[in-house]
């Protein structure tokens, strides 16, 4: 029999922040239920919990179209406030894609809340989609990938951090791929490799080079380690053992990039992601190897580092092409 949709449901749709903090946290049970893939149960842990801090920190009682556009343009300019997004000082503006992530996950929820009949409506469906703009493609220099690694050889975890820069420009697999790989994971010795668990549960294997497996190598060899341990552990966490989060990594380029100066350029894990593809295709690798190893579902996305490498090829030629140097010298 099918329960009635509780009392607590006004009839503009809204719940109160109560309920939403009571039947939220069955979200997440369901796609635990479903085999989500661990990236996809964090992203839904990260909403409810930032979208209650949200709702608390500004005396909200109640959750309906007005509290989520709030909180969708907090996320969006949180960063101008005092104390800065989150009350943690993050004074960095978000990706749009960010933005579009964000209200995607909200619909979810707020379906998954309808059809569990906690809610008569969803009122996250009156509220537009914000628009997910890709990303403008910035990739590091070489100067700048050897600031990165300099500054990384001098930080207080030196093996760690550099095993991390290595990897992910060698692989250019995502942030939350490297916090989920496990020392069972990882081939150092026979053919230098590492399955990743990408999105839609996907796995991939991945190669690196054989200076990327000596410094993963001389890392995991600072202490004992089960081939069931995470690779990269957090140096925050209070339980032994712990992976180094998303968060935490990302809070790690931040520090390496103004240690390194790089400023011109965003200091992120993405951006070495960014920096693989288009090296590979210049060193003429091929589209659709690249499309597998960045494990991209379809070419929209790997096309778009092929029109950067060949616009760089193009300025290559331009400056370099023999018969315009030749033109220049008997001028």
């Amino acid at each position: 029999m099918k329960k009635k949709v509780t009392s607590f449901v006004k009839s503009a749709g809204s719940m109160s922040v109560a309920e939403l903090e009571r039947y939220a946290p069955g979200w997440i049970l369901d796609g635990q239920c479903r085999q989500l893939s661990p990236q996809t149960l964090y992203a839904r842990q990260l909403v409810i919990g930032k979208l209650l801090w949200f709702l608390k920190a500004k005396g909200h009682g109640e959750c309906g179209v007005p509290e989520l556009r709030a909180f969708l343009a907090h996320i969006s300019r949180g960063h101008e406030e005092e104390g800065g997004r989150w009350g943690s000082q993050r004074s960095t503006p978000v990706r749009p894609r960010t933005l579009a992530t964000y209200y995607g996950n909200l619909r979810t929820l707020f379906r998954f809340l309808v059809a569990e009949e906690v809610i008569a409506s969803s009122q996250i469906e009156r509220i537009s989609a914000p628009p997910a703009r890709p990303d403008q493609i910035q990739p590091f220099s070489s100067g700048q990938v050897e600031a990165l690694l300099k500054a990384a050889r001098q930080s207080s975890h030196p093996r760690r951090n550099e095993a991390i820069v290595l990897l992910l420009l060698d692989t250019g697999m995502r942030a939350s791929e490297l916090c989920h790989l496990r020392v069972r994971d990882m081939d150092l010795i026979g053919s230098r490799c590492c399955t990743v668990l990408g999105k839609g549960d996907k796995r991939r294997i991945l190669y690196f080079s054989r200076v990327t497996a000596k410094a993963i190598w001389q890392y995991l060899n600072e202490e004992a380690r089960d081939a069931g341990g995470f690779v990269f552990l957090s140096d925050r966490s209070k339980t032994a053992g712990d992976p180094l989060t998303r968060l935490g990594l990302l809070r790690l380029f931040t520090r390496l990039g103004k240690k390194g100066g790089i400023e011109a350029t965003r200091c992120s894990p993405h951006t070495l992601r960014h920096t693989f593809a288009v090296e590979f295709l210049r060193a003429g690798g091929n589209t659709f190897t690249l499309q597998q190893l960045l494990g991209h579902t379809d070419l929209a996305m790997t096309n778009r580092y092929v029109a950067l490498a060949q616009a760089d090829i193009e300025n290559q030629h331009r400056q370099f092409s023999p018969v315009e140097r030749l033109k220049r010298r008997s001028a």
